[in-house]
């Protein structure tokens, strides 16, 4: 072949051409490579006569006692080394990047559980059957932190209308809910068409740790009375199951109560709050701004969205930052 009066093939040269190439010049020949590769050796020579072809340059040189590289062979090794490396560089990325994305880490404080975060997720599944979702429990603070560390890819939090929300993430707006409180239907607080602050110091009252919204919330509401908990306990679906277990009432965002099973089964039910009818709670969806979002947490985080749209959720800032 005369490398200098014939013209590339248009064919796109193959990562495995490279490596077949860069394998005769580690074991000095065409039969030695061969044997490594576990190819014959016309197979091998084919495909390296495909390589030169496709180049434009006759990278061995063929003689009776077996073929080597050539001049032009050896010039073009640096460069044939440096695409494999790139090559290599691009699977690790691409295989830390597949692994990432087999899981996306939500962090929430427990609030519209069944109503929203397990529909949501069910769906993402659908549509995701091999990533895994892991869903963490935790205080606002712990998903502040997790999410700015990169612990968690998205956070459920309340926030109570007017407060500032932190500028280090991106937020939407999924639900807007009334405090109310939570009874078993057969709590003569259930009996009131709504319950003063006055009454909640009548039962035995299940407050959410410190950290939470709602437990500020219930300081603000009892004021100079100050709650005397009686059990306190870390987010609302512990809270639920021990006012249906008749240990006394909680205060809840009206989402994480409506629709709930216990509420459909009749263990629980819910009163509106005499002394405030102007209190919000909204249910945020956070997550840091860093660019690029993992596939995955974009689509969990639209299917929140889709789900907190099909229950009639208020969604006027697609994106917000700082006040509610």
């Amino acid at each position: 072949m005369n490398a200098a009066t014939r013209r590339p093939h248009s064919a796109a040269v193959r990562t495995e051409q490279l490596e077949y190439i860069t394998a005769v010049t580690r074991f000095g020949s065409l039969r030695r490579a061969a044997e490594e590769l576990r190819l014959s050796q016309p197979a091998l020579s084919e495909t390296v006569r495909n390589l030169e072809r496709e180049l434009g340059v006759d990278l061995l040189e063929r003689k009776r006692s077996g073929a080597t590289m050539s001049t032009a062979g050896r010039e073009l090794l640096p460069h044939i080394v440096a695409v494999l490396e790139a090559v290599d560089r691009l699977r690790t990325a691409a295989g830390e990047q597949h692994r990432v994305s087999r899981m996306v880490r939500v962090g929430t404080v427990n609030a519209a559980t069944v109503p929203l975060l397990i529909p949501a997720v069910r769906a993402f599944r659908a549509a995701h059957p091999h990533t895994q979702v892991e869903v963490v429990g935790a205080q606002q603070t712990d998903i502040h932190r997790a999410l700015t560390e990169g612990g968690f890819d998205l956070g459920l939090v309340n926030h109570l209308e007017g407060d500032d929300l932190p500028a280090a993430f991106s937020s939407v707006e999924l639900l807007r809910g009334r405090p109310v409180v939570c009874v078993r239907p057969d709590s003569p607080l259930a009996a009131r068409a709504a319950v003063s602050a006055q009454d909640l110091l009548t039962e035995p009252l299940i407050g959410m740790r410190t950290g939470y919204v709602m437990h500020r919330y219930v300081h603000r509401l009892l004021g100079r009375h100050g709650p005397c908990f009686a059990y306190s306990t870390d987010g609302a679906e512990m809270g639920k199951l021990m006012v249906a277990e008749g240990l006394g009432a909680t205060v809840l965002p009206d989402f994480s109560v409506i629709g709930d099973p216990l509420e459909h089964s009749g263990l629980i039910t819910h009163r509106p709050i005499a002394d405030d009818g102007a209190t919000r709670v909204l249910l945020m969806l956070l997550r840091r701004r860093v660019e690029p979002v993992p596939q995955a947490a974009r689509d969990l985080h639209e299917a929140f969205v889709r789900r907190a749209r099909e229950r009639g959720g208020t969604l006027p800032r697609p994106e917000a930052s700082g006040g509610a």
